[in-house]
């Protein structure tokens, strides 16, 4: 199944070069038929020779953070929910920051990826962490794929991978941002952000 972590991908050394990486979006096209990840935005946490691991930026849940993870609803960016952010360990929460200023080095409990953005422990205690987090979202669970995995579905047409900016993590409108990530894209790719659901309504 795509994005997870039981069926492993085509074995053997292929090198992805800079397209696959941390930092970078996977944007769901119309080739990707798994409902998990349809119309999607993934952003890698990681890749290497071993697999990838990323989170779906763009399905909030029902459930609030406050309801789970009380003592840090106050600093959530809104929507004030849960994400889904992938069906591996659906149960277990991950947590995107993003630093102000530029100390000296990074906070205990926090693992920088691109920019002033990074993965918290949310396990750390706050007063180490509350003085320089300004943006935070938390997602349940993770898409994860095994060695070669990715690459193969990107090349059999399943994934546009695509630049980041800083905003996408915590966007406000999460519905909005497949097709706002698509629209800044060049040529063809930006045309691609006005197809419907239904491809019968086009």
């Amino acid at each position: 199944m795509t994005g997870g972590v039981g069926e492993p991908g085509p074995a053997g050394g292929a090198d992805p070069g800079p397209l696959l990486g941390k930092g970078r979006l996977l944007v769901a096209t119309p080739q990707l038929l798994d409902p998990h990840f349809d119309h999607t935005v993934v952003l890698l946490l990681d890749h290497d020779d071993e697999g990838s691991l990323g989170v779906v930026l763009n399905r909030p849940t029902g459930v609030g953070v406050s309801t789970v993870l009380d003592e840090w609803s106050e600093q959530v960016d809104g929507p004030p929910v849960l994400f889904e952010g992938g069906p591996v360990s659906p149960d277990a929460a991950l947590a995107l920051a993003a630093l102000a200023g530029d100390g000296p080095a990074d906070p205990v409990g926090f693992r920088r990826l691109f920019g002033s953005t990074g993965v918290m422990d949310l396990d750390t205690p706050r007063e180490l962490l509350d003085p320089r987090v300004v943006r935070l979202r938390i997602f349940a669970g993770y898409a994860g794929w095994g060695s070669g995995q990715l690459l193969a579905e990107v090349e059999e047409g399943s994934w546009h991978v695509v630049d980041s900016s800083p905003g996408d993590p915590f966007c406000p409108h999460p519905d909005k941002l497949w097709a706002e990530v698509l629209r800044r894209q060049p040529g063809s790719l930006a045309w691609a952000s006005t197809r419907p659901s239904d491809p019968t309504l086009n």
